[in-house]
């Protein structure tokens, strides 16, 4: 699994999907300010990385979550990859939105679940797990039994893996922040300044300050 995830790490470099910023972080959806921004949504512009990806997710969900018999995507970064997927498998796919529709309907899961239903989530990103895990509670709310959780990229958080076994989800991804940062490092995509900084942020990224 290392090696994946050197690999992938590698691959979401040379598309430019990784983001340092110390100097004017980014503001995460849970006010967080950040250095560093992995957005690995960009893996779906370029074919040959959109099929790798594919192909690993589907690879974990086979190797960890075999018994699957439906497939859903957290809304929105998630959706295509998790419809990649699904396609992949021959297994139902939906999605879950971050709140019900306002118009219409109301859904809050899009497509076709239903009661007892082994579902397998797919995520592009985990931070701090917490919309990742609305999802999860969504689909269990419906009846389903989420198997566990398969993902691009994590930052590894504490708070996130605290989430996670408490919500007693098992999460796999193909690659995370310390092979990103180790990667970068070695191709001089970043400098050696730049992790002091990451790191830091990392230690409380809650209370970080640039």
């Amino acid at each position: 699994m290392d090696s994946l995830k050197k690999e992938f790490a590698s691959r979401l470099l040379n598309v430019k999907a990784i983001k340092l910023q110390p100097n004017d972080p980014f503001t995460w959806a849970s006010g967080w300010k950040s250095p560093f921004y992995c957005d690995n949504r960009k893996t779906l512009s370029f074919p040959e990385l959109r099929n790798f990806v594919k192909l690993e997710l589907v690879h974990a969900v086979l190797e960890h979550f075999a018994d699957a018999e439906g497939v859903a995507g957290v809304a929105t970064g998630a959706i295509a990859q998790g419809a990649l997927v699904a396609d992949a498998l021959h297994l139902p796919f939906s999605y879950v939105r971050s709140k019900p529709k306002d118009h219409g309907l109301a859904n809050l899961i899009e497509g076709e679940v239903k009661p007892g239903m082994k579902v397998v989530v797919v995520e592009d990103l985990i931070s701090t797990g917490g919309s990742s895990l609305k999802a999860v509670e969504a689909l269990r709310q419906a009846g389903c039994e989420v198997v566990g959780m398969v993902a691009s990229y994590t930052y590894g958080f504490p708070v996130a893996e605290q989430a996670f076994a408490e919500a007693g989800v098992k999460l796999v991804t193909l690659t995370d922040y310390e092979h990103v940062v180790a990667q970068a490092l070695e191709t001089g995509y970043i400098a050696e300044t730049d992790v002091e900084v990451l790191n830091e942020w990392r230690k409380d990224p809650a209370n970080w300050k640039k």
